[in-house]
């Protein structure tokens, strides 16, 4: 090891986190001489201090039928609803980023509503329980403004199973295995990490509502899709490997404009309600290739029908129905993630 990072996050203090570093030489390395070629390998590990005011004592996939709250939660949907005898209610859609639970203020709705707008932290009082027939919910006793230092926002927002750094490098190692140099030089140009748009790409999440509706769930899906291209593509005879592959890490980048950049409020902007995510990843993606001096018309036309075509069918969105063995492949492989990505959002 050449390094070692520890990182100490004092939840509530403006002077966190504090960085210690501790640093030791490797023997293999300075053995082998200034002339060897070695990277650094840094190893972090991070402690979280919670301060004495933080309220997110337990996730809500591990409260059980009767135990009684007081945390902060992020509220993720306001329904109102009216009564039978006219009055107004609201339904609530509490959350973090284990799970969510549902919250019903049945009186003061004026007073509450201030304090409960989509993708805002609240304080909720009350009791988790299981019910027969409308399952769990907080039976709320107060809600109060989620003041600093009693939440962590990270502890709220839903997100992917895996460290988005290791996406990343897990992303640059596939990348690294396209061979098709005009393509390297789009991919670069569009998820390189210098490029313009990587810190969207890395964060943006990767639907409003359905599978990876959370921040990185567009690097997470984009990824996801993009290695099980490239091992398919080993089995079928005839795929162009590099070109299913860049298909299937871009065929979605649309959504950089089609959604907002608010985690805790994912929504559709203008241009995705006006134009639609596909339109715009189709052009996005087509201003880069004129850019770059020789990219072949060819590779251009197939690789534009991948993200025309990746919906699968007319009715779902897609001007064009697949009609190569690359598009047909990432259409697939897309469905696929997304069905299997649904089941993370339900079990949730």
């Amino acid at each position: 090891i050449d390094a070692f990072e520890l990182v100490i996050v004092d939840v509530g203090h403006d002077d966190a986190p504090a960085r210690f570093e501790q640093r030791a030489r490797d023997r293999a390395a300075e053995s082998a001489g200034p002339a060897a070629d070695h990277r650094a390998r840094v190893h972090r590990h991070t402690v979280v201090v919670r301060g004495p005011g933080y309220l997110q004592k337990m996730l809500i996939r591990e409260v059980t039928d009767g135990t009684d709250l007081d945390q902060v939660l992020l509220v993720r949907e306001v329904d109102q609803r009216v009564k039978r005898d006219g009055g107004e209610f609201l339904r609530l859609t509490l959350g973090d980023r284990s799970g969510q639970v549902v919250a019903m203020v049945w009186d003061g709705v004026r007073d509450v509503a201030p304090l409960v707008a989509a993708g805002q932290p609240v304080r909720v009082i009350g009791r988790y329980v299981v019910h027969p027939r409308y399952g769990a919910q907080v039976n709320l006793r107060a809600l109060r403004p989620a003041e600093p230092g009693t939440y962590e926002l990270d502890d709220l927002l839903d997100g992917p199973a895996r460290d988005a750094d290791q996406m990343e490098s897990d992303l640059r190692e596939l990348i690294a295995t396209i061979q098709q140099p005009q393509l390297r030089t789009l991919l670069e140009r569009l998820i390189g990490p210098q490029s313009e748009r990587w810190p969207a790409f890395r964060d943006a999440p990767a639907a409003k509502f359905y599978h990876q509706a959370y921040r990185h769930g567009l690097l997470e899906h984009s990824l996801t899709v993009g290695q099980a291209v490239s091992a398919i593509s080993a089995t079928f005879a005839g795929i162009d490997r590099d070109v299913a592959i860049t298909g299937a890490l871009v065929h979605d980048i649309g959504k950089l404009e089609a959604y907002t950049d608010d985690a805790a409020n994912i929504d559709l902007t203008d241009d995705g309600r006006l134009q639609g995510e596909i339109a715009l990843g189709y052009y996005r993606v087509r201003r880069e290739i004129e850019q770059i001096d020789g990219f072949p018309a060819d590779l251009a036309k197939s690789l534009l029908h991948i993200i025309l075509a990746h919906h699968g069918t007319l009715e779902h969105g897609s001007p064009v129905l697949p009609a190569t063995r690359e598009a047909t492949l990432v259409h697939m492989i897309d469905n696929l993630g997304g069905r299997l990505g649904s089941f993370d959002r339900l079990e949730k």
